[in-house]
């Protein structure tokens, strides 16, 4: 399938920034084969007039709980244990797979309607998901969150079902779709495993050249306890200890890491995932952004879970990721609209091994079109600044993801949302909140 795109005006998202005014964009199967100002040779299977709109990289949301969408506004006003303990892993314990199947369904929806064309998902099911994520057309770095709760004198790969499900998965699904899906070795978090599976999940992705997700230093409970059971070691630092930061890695929040976590971070290449939204509003703290960037760490944006979020809009993280931290330091250039920009396009793929995230020929056709007749972004003087000020996910008029068009004009042309939002509501959510 090929696709040109004309009158095309782009954030090409190339290190001079580069905003390609009445262009053209053309697209060859998975990828992007030509950027410029002339109209290429040849005949394409489909014209895409892109007069009044600006196109840009599809968003890469780097951290997400998919599923975690039937939990939208569920036990809010707690902090982040008392929100795990009393509400969300009573209801995760009532999963099947008809459920969850459901729940991904509606947050890919909710993604692909705003933008978004590749993700790195921790859960549980993880096969459903990647079936579901197949299905939708958009890429995924998947993972099932590592825990083990029991001795650590009693590990084994075999008393630990998450080793089997890392298996499993990377088995089944690594690879799949020409490299749609990819798997990451995963560790939940250093509060929820021990020293063994943190070894057992380093050497698997040693062994299998693969990716490393892990949550770290979320609230300052966490950050501290760690200290207090590792001889003042943070997080980061004891976790290097057992390798696990011996591969591309992405560690999600980073609110209390410390000027000696980001110069390993920095040195073994680990991406910071920011997620200002989840953590402002469990009050967990604000992530030292610009501090972290400054000290050569790879920071990237994630939605977390809508469990915690409540919605799915990367227009809305990008806007508070810069706003939050200019307010913070009371500097206007803190984070730029560029640096926004970067962290939800670009600095993502970095962090996810994606060649995406940029609009070049060779780059995987991740391309979404932004409406700019839309009242909110009128007039526009900076195509840049309206995209992370002014813009809603409800202005993405069309989403191409891997060279294929899965929306457009408000359409699904990869998911039956009818029959998702019957399943949510017929069986579901009777299921999980009964």
């Amino acid at each position: 399938m090929t696709t040109l795109f004309t009158n095309v005006t782009a954030l090409l998202m190339d290190k001079d920034f580069t905003t390609l005014r009445n262009g053209y964009v053309a697209v060859d199967g998975t990828d992007i084969s030509y950027v410029g100002t002339t109209r290429p040779q040849g005949a394409f299977d489909q014209t895409i007039d892109c007069a009044g709109k600006v196109m840009m990289p599809g968003f890469v949301n780097c951290h997400t709980h998919v599923p975690m969408t039937l939990m939208r506004g569920y036990g809010g006003g707690h902090d982040l244990q008392s929100w795990l303990n009393d509400y969300i892993f009573p209801a995760e314990a009532k999963w099947d797979d008809r459920a969850l199947a459901a729940a991904t369904g509606l947050g890919l929806a909710e993604m692909i309607a705003s933008g978004v064309t590749c993700i790195a998902d921790m859960y549980m099911r993880t096969g459903v998901i990647a079936q579901q994520v197949m299905d939708a057309g958009i890429s995924a770095n998947l993972s099932v969150g590592g825990v083990y709760f029991g001795d650590p004198a009693d590990f084994t790969p075999e008393k630990c079902g998450d080793c089997a499900n890392q298996r499993t998965l990377f088995q089944q699904w690594h690879g799949a779709g020409g490299g749609q899906i990819l798997v990451d070795a995963s560790i939940h978090g250093e509060y929820t495993s021990s020293a063994p599976l943190w070894r057992w999940m380093a050497d698997f992705a040693r062994d299998h050249s693969l990716g490393m997700h892990v949550h770290i230093s979320e609230t300052k409970q966490e950050h501290e306890d760690c200290k207090g059971r590792h001889q003042g070691l943070t997080p980061i630092q004891t976790l290097n200890q057992y390798g696990v930061w011996d591969t591309r890695a992405i560690a999600a929040h980073c609110v209390y890491t410390t000027p000696e976590d980001w110069a390993i971070m920095a040195r073994k290449g680990v991406s910071c995932i920011h997620n200002p939204y989840s953590n402002l509003k469990l009050g967990s703290g604000i992530a030292p952004i610009p501090a972290m960037a400054k000290a050569g760490v790879n920071v990237a944006l994630g939605t977390d879970g809508v469990s915690s979020h409540n919605s799915i809009d990367p227009f809305a993280d990008m806007k508070l990721a810069a706003i939050l931290h200019n307010g913070a330091a009371c500097d206007p250039m803190a984070v730029t609209a560029r640096q926004a920009l970067e962290l939800a396009t670009v600095n993502g793929a970095k962090a996810l091994g994606r060649n995406t995230g940029r609009i070049a020929a060779g780059c995987t056709a991740d391309l979404i079109l932004v409406d700019f007749d839309a009242p909110n972004l009128i007039p526009c003087h900076d195509p840049a600044e309206n995209l992370v000020f002014s813009a809603h996910g409800s202005n993405v008029c069309m989403n191409m993801a891997r060279g294929k068009v899965i929306y457009q004009n408000g359409a699904f042309l990869t998911l039956d949302l009818n029959r998702i939002k019957a399943e949510v509501r017929q069986y579901a959510l009777p299921l999980i909140f009964k």
